[in-house]
């Protein structure tokens, strides 16, 4: 014979207040708050490529100031609006890459400082003494505040590369980060120009406007190919679907444009991933067109194909 509905839900109820009582007495799991990993890796061909997060950080500043001088504030809220993001704030993140050749690993870039590429590496593995090579897209503080720390250097035995441009336009201009992180370097450091490669399968391609020399890197192993593109593009949205938005950092902001269509719509022809510098972590994404701008696609499962 089945139970009547009453009596089960009574039952039910019963032992609902007898969980209660027992749980009462016992301390409430603590709030954790929120989590991102450090780091993500993926295969290229034979290369092992790892992105790791050396910092992160919410800017509350007016983001239009920084990434839209050239468009009204009505323009800049309603694109804000359309594409569900605040636009009073924005997140932003940092992420040097790690590429194991299987000869060598290369680190891209450093980070705001030494403490967080440093934490990020350990966590994707690595150590920064394995750190072969150093390559910096270009000398914002950001990608060479890791070089060192009070006159110690954090990749001890890495060789450093950058572009022949970027050194050039750098080694005069007086900047305080350039003369404690980079200048040290200027009797080794290897400078590259457009064209050239750092070792086979890891090539150097102009993409200036940023700054005056500033680098990003066609990566291929196995006919299978990514582009790494440090600042050539800032946002996922203000900067790709709005490629010529000015940008308050690029040096030249006519010719950052050009550079920004230019390779967005050869990843964009080319179907290939490129890894952003200050996109949304992981930092790895695609292209696509879209009406007379692109339009950020991140990557998910391709990666594991």
């Amino acid at each position: 014979m089945k139970t009547p509905y009453y009596m089960r839900r009574r039952t039910f109820l019963t032992g609902i207040a007898a969980t209660a009582t027992a749980t009462a007495a016992q301390s409430a799991a603590p709030m954790l708050g929120p989590s991102m990993s450090l780091h993500r890796r993926f295969q290229l061909g034979s290369f092992e490529i790892t992105t790791i997060l050396s910092g992160t950080v919410t800017v509350n500043n007016d983001p239009q100031s920084i990434f839209g001088l050239n468009v009204s504030e009505d323009e800049f809220k309603r694109v804000c609006a359309e594409n569900a993001i605040p636009d009073d704030k924005f997140q932003m993140f940092y992420t040097p890459t790690v590429i194991n050749t299987g000869a060598e690993l290369i680190l891209f870039d450093t980070g705001q400082n030494p403490t967080g590429t440093v934490a990020a590496l350990e966590s994707a593995g690595y150590s920064a003494d394995q750190v072969d090579k150093v390559v910096l897209t270009h000398f914002h503080g950001d990608h060479i505040g890791g070089i060192s720390e009070n006159d110690v250097r954090t990749f001890e035995n890495a060789e450093y590369v950058c572009g022949l441009a970027e050194y050039e336009d750098w080694d005069f201009s007086g900047n305080d980060t350039f003369e404690e992180k980079v200048r040290p370097l200027e009797d080794e450091i290897v400078m590259l120009e457009d064209g050239e490669d750092i070792v086979t399968g890891v090539t150097a391609m102009a993409a200036h406007g940023h700054t005056p020399g500033h680098m990003g890197y066609m990566i291929e192993s196995e006919g299978k190919n990514l582009f790494l593109g440090g600042d050539f593009a800032n946002h996922y949205i203000w900067s790709l679907a709005y490629p010529d938005w000015e940008l308050r950092f690029d040096r030249d902001r006519e010719g950052a444009a050009q550079t920004r269509r230019r390779i967005l719509g050869m990843l964009a022809d080319q179907k290939m991933p490129f890894i952003g510098y200050h996109m949304p972590w992981p930092g790895l994404g695609y292209v696509e067109t879209r009406g007379d701008g692109f339009r950020y696609v991140p990557a998910s499962y391709q990666m594991m194909l």
